[in-house]
């Protein structure tokens, strides 16, 4: 692995752990399952960072898992507020439904976490310390092989 190479995996491991933090810190978080998603992946022209989409909403069309909301019900404390004609399976399918139908979104003014870490700033900030990573090999390379070539 580069120094570049290096550099920039030791980036998007920083990034990753502040999408996870902002993501902590907006109140967002119920299982805390959507932190354990983000992942940094190599790819063939450097890395990438994934992870579940749903924080950010989700369009109409397929509903989300049932046994997800069960989870979410649970740790809401909805269930405890349960008429006793509902159950909580009944519950989250219903819930999943609608989102299903009807697409789901965070409430307004709900900050993006992703855009709040990911800022065009921080990205210029790697940029530039890659940069100075290419540019130093770079002038190692030029500098041994004029010293090769001076002999």
């Amino acid at each position: 692995m580069s120094d570049a190479n290096q550099v920039l995996a030791a980036e998007f491991e920083l990034l990753r752990a502040d999408i996870i933090a902002a993501y902590e810190a907006s109140g967002q978080a119920v299982s805390g399952n959507w932190a354990d998603t983000v992942m940094v992946k190599a790819t063939p022209h450097g890395y990438s960072i994934t992870a579940a989409d749903y924080i950010n909403g989700r369009a109409p069309g397929t509903p989300p898992p049932s046994e997800a909301i069960e989870q979410w019900i649970q740790q809401k404390g909805i269930a405890t507020r349960l008429q006793k004609n509902m159950t909580v399976s009944s519950l989250a399918f219903l819930i999943a439904r609608k989102i299903g139908r009807e697409g789901w979104q965070p409430k307004a003014g709900t900050p993006n976490v992703t855009d709040s870490v990911v800022t065009p700033q921080r990205i210029q900030e790697i940029l530039d310390k890659v940069g100075e990573v290419y540019l130093n090999n770079f002038t190692t390379q030029i500098s041994d092989y004029l010293k090769q070539i001076a002999l």
